[in-house]
């Protein structure tokens, strides 16, 4: 039985079938809050309650909508949980409701579904046939666990290291962060196995001079992977443009400055919560690489689905 509020101002299953239209609408007037364009485009995607499908608990009392939105506030403005503004729901609700998206894998799909759309805009087929790999140590603080950090001496950096994966648009693939003094190769045979069973059409893989060696080799036998080697010559002086490099090189500097473009990733703001105190990521005692992946796939998702809106039909399919 649908809710008895008169004429709900949002349709989704929480207003419809349960409770949330008892409570008082939400203005939306954070940058972060989603359009309506937008919300027709993760609806699909949104995860339908227990309760809804007949296995026992209490319908839901906030809007579909607005939890979202809450969620996207903390991943855009880096800011604890408990800082949440008044306006939305209570936070100790928003975070179970984001960590039901993470453990059902939701993030991740919700990013590679928008992640495809802007490959079918951009002319490309939905699934890859090349990559390019590459790794940046970031300095950690003061206050992250020994056990998942180290040091890079060949970076001169303290703190842990980002593996990124992107194809030829820069759009992420996979990532894993590992301590800074995982060397780059051996942080490589656990992405590259993972590249290969999510994306069995990638046959090339670019990459620098830090995974020459036994690497290629393994990539070709295991994952039959062609990495190919993209190397400096000795006498290129100054900075030079590397064919294949300067998509993931791109990726990973606008990420750590923050700095948004058409063509790569914007996950900078959940990059820097890792790595900096007071963040409910930190504390967390899971695996960092799928921490960070899940948290970062939402604040990609957010620039993806801004991206994809532009063109209606790309919304209708």
């Amino acid at each position: 039985m649908e809710s008895n509020a008169p004429s709900p101002s949002c349709d989704c299953l929480a207003h419809r079938f349960g409770n949330a239209a008892d409570g008082p609408d939400r203005a939306r007037c954070y940058g972060s809050d989603l359009t309506d364009a937008e919300g027709q485009v993760i609806r699909p995607l949104l995860p339908v309650p227990a309760w809804f499908r007949g296995r026992g608990g209490r319908p839901e009392g906030y809007c579909h909508r607005v939890m979202p939105d809450a969620v996207r506030y903390v991943v855009d403005n880096g800011v604890k949980w408990a800082n949440l503004p008044a306006d939305f729901p209570p936070y100790r609700r928003v975070h179970a409701f984001a960590r039901r998206w993470q453990v059902t894998g939701l993030l991740a799909e919700f990013h590679d579904r928008l992640r495809d759309r802007v490959r079918e805009k951009a002319g490309r087929a939905v699934d890859p046939t090349a990559a390019i790999v590459d790794s940046q140590s970031v300095r950690a603080a003061a206050n992250i666990p020994r056990s998942t950090s180290g040091w890079d001496g060949g970076k001169k950096v303290g703190g842990r290291k980002r593996h990124l994966v992107v194809d030829c648009l820069g759009l992420v693939l996979a990532v894993a962060v590992t301590a800074a003094n995982v060397q780059d190769r051996d942080a490589a045979v656990p992405l590259l196995a993972r590249l290969r069973e999510m994306y069995f059409s990638i046959r090339l893989v670019w990459a620098d001079g830090g995974y020459a060696g036994r690497l290629i080799d393994w990539a070709a036998e295991k994952c039959r992977l062609t990495l190919e080697i993209v190397k400096r010559s000795d006498d290129m002086a100054g900075f030079v443009v590397l064919p294949r490099r300067w998509v993931v090189e791109i990726c990973q500097a606008q990420r750590t400055h923050g700095v948004c473009c058409s063509a790569v990733s914007a996950v900078s703001v959940q990059m820097r919560r890792l790595y900096q105190p007071g963040g409910r990521v930190r504390r967390s005692r899971s695996s960092a690489s799928s921490r960070w992946s899940a948290w970062a796939m939402s604040r990609w998702g957010q620039q993806l689905s801004r991206r994809v809106v532009i063109q209606p039909r790309l919304i209708q399919a």
